[in-house]
């Protein structure tokens, strides 16, 4: 069990997938956490941060920020992410990142 340091889980929540590497000449930063109540308006019990970072900008980012829900950013478009499980999670962002590194 992992302590966050975000106030807003007050409560404990489990580390699932942390990975860090360099990709395309970018970095690839993956963090999914399962909380124990949803960080709404998201309705499942994960918080999630995916990103994929070149030359200081975001070129690829999936999030669910607290306010907003699950979304995703593709260059400086922000879209809303219909979340399914982690594994699709996972599998999209890839898609996209793949997508944005062609």
């Amino acid at each position: 069990m992992v302590r966050t340091h975000n106030p807003a889980m007050k409560k404990s929540a489990t580390l699932l997938f942390r990975e860090k590497r360099t990709y395309a000449g970018g970095v690839i930063e993956l963090v999914i956490w399962q909380v124990p109540e949803p960080i709404p308006p998201s309705e499942h019990p994960f918080k999630y941060r995916l990103v994929f970072v070149r030359e200081g900008k975001r070129i690829v980012g999936y999030d669910n920020e607290r306010g907003k829900g699950d979304h995703k950013h593709l260059g400086k478009i922000e879209t809303p992410y219909a979340f399914v499980d982690e594994d699709k999670l996972l599998d999209d962002f890839w898609q996209d990142v793949k997508e944005a590194t062609k």
